[in-house]
């Protein structure tokens, strides 16, 4: 089968960010299929760039992006790579089918104009419940676009032949728009057992980082946007920052970075390290270093569905996890003893688990082997990678 898969925000094994599509198209092509990746990248010196990425035929369409972009020029550069994206897509001769993975939400019209004009079914991967995370978060208000928002969401579902959703709650938001449940399947996201995983700690990398060697360290890692609720964590630290056993390790980027670097300067706090991006390797190399997790978001009850990176691949190095959504990562840690659920309304609360957690260096343990137990047996992208496979291969396409 011949699949053009689009995402707007592809990366490969070797590259920070979300590599989930980057899996899936492996175990695609390893039972025999042709994957073509559709994607953007503010980097080529072109306005299309082809390239072959470990057996994936891979389309770079030159559209900048940015996580300290302005909303409004985030949306144009939606509304680019929608319109570029569609235009490229009607130029690929014989797919049979096409997967679109948001978010954005616009990432849909693509499929639907091959859908439309091409004859050609798609299946749809939903990441986030948008437009309902903009819409909560402030983002969108305006009425008529509001309206005009969820029919266009209704109108991608509808058309869709399957859609994959990565989360309970993402799952139950696809059924409420009178998707028939047996049109959607659930397939979170993935840990990378291979890339993430306990082992000594480095105490040279330790020492080139700044740290202290025998401090308790606590990780964010991951994208520093609103939706991430990272104030909360600055606030928690206000009642820990005289305790200068606990450092606090951030890596990632985003919009509310240098807002967070300024606060914690402004308070005088010493303990916090903001230390950039890296890739996987490193990445993995430095969260080793490591004792709990943090796995934070803002508070709005739309957040609670959401399938985190860090949270899996936090689940695949062994360390117990934070969390402050009151959804089924909940439910996760806890049924699982793999990390513990702190109030997203109280900072005081994450501060005292935090201490809690660093007293008990026994529970601590106990978590983390957890933690790892749990990526190896349910999350692993070795299994979730065939369950959607599995699914691509259970399509009819002639059904359309």
């Amino acid at each position: 089968m011949k699949i053009l898969y689009i995402h707007q925000y592809f990366h490969t094994s070797s590259e920070a960010g979300g590599t989930r599509s980057y899996w899936i198209s492996q175990e695609l092509i390893k039972n025999g299929h042709e994957v073509i990746m559709l994607t953007s990248s503010s980097e080529i010196d072109s306005k299309v760039k082809r390239i072959d990425i470990n057996g994936i035929d891979v389309i770079y369409l030159k559209v900048p992006y940015s996580q300290y972009m302005s909303i409004f020029k985030r949306l144009m550069s939606f509304v680019n790579f929608m319109l570029k994206s569609a235009r490229i897509a009607l130029k690929e001769k014989d797919v049979d089918l096409v997967i679109a993975t948001s978010t954005p939400l616009t990432i849909g019209f693509p499929a639907l104009v091959v859908k439309k004009l091409k004859k050609t079914p798609f299946l749809f991967e939903v990441r986030d419940l948008w437009p309902e995370v903009p819409i909560q978060m402030g983002g969108l208000n305006n009425k008529l676009l509001i309206k005009l928002a969820v029919w266009f969401e209704k109108t991608i579902y509808k058309n869709a032949m399957h859609v994959v959703a990565l989360s309970p709650g993402m799952y139950d938001g696809v059924v409420k728009r009178n998707i028939p449940p047996e049109k959607v399947s659930m397939i979170p996201n993935m840990s990378k057992i291979d890339i993430f995983w306990s082992r000594d700690k480095d105490l040279v990398l330790v020492d080139n980082l700044g740290l202290k060697r025998d401090s308790f360290k606590v990780v964010y890692f991951g994208a520093m946007g609103l939706a991430n609720g990272m104030d909360y964590i600055i606030e928690a630290i206000k009642y820990l920052k005289d305790n200068q056993e606990i450092e606090f390790v951030f890596m990632g980027s985003g919009a509310t970075e240098p807002i967070l670097k300024d606060t914690c300067e402004s308070l005088g706090i010493k303990t916090a390290h903001f230390l950039g991006g890296f890739d996987l390797e490193k990445l993995s190399e430095i969260v080793n270093l490591c004792d709990v997790s943090l796995v934070t978001f803002a508070d709005f009850p739309i957040l609670a569905t959401n399938s985190p990176n860090k949270l899996f691949d936090s689940l695949s190095a062994g360390k117990p996890i934070i969390v402050n959504s009151p959804g089924w990562t909940k439910d996760m840690i806890e049924n699982n003893k793999c990390g513990v659920f702190v109030d997203p309304k109280n900072p005081k609360d994450l501060a005292k688990n935090i201490l809690s957690l660093k007293e008990d260096p026994k529970t601590c343990k106990e978590m983390g082997l957890n933690a790892r137990r749990l990526a190896e047996t349910k999350y692993d992208k070795s299994i979730l990678c065939k369950e959607f496979t599995d699914v691509v291969a259970s399509l009819d396409l002639n059904k359309q």
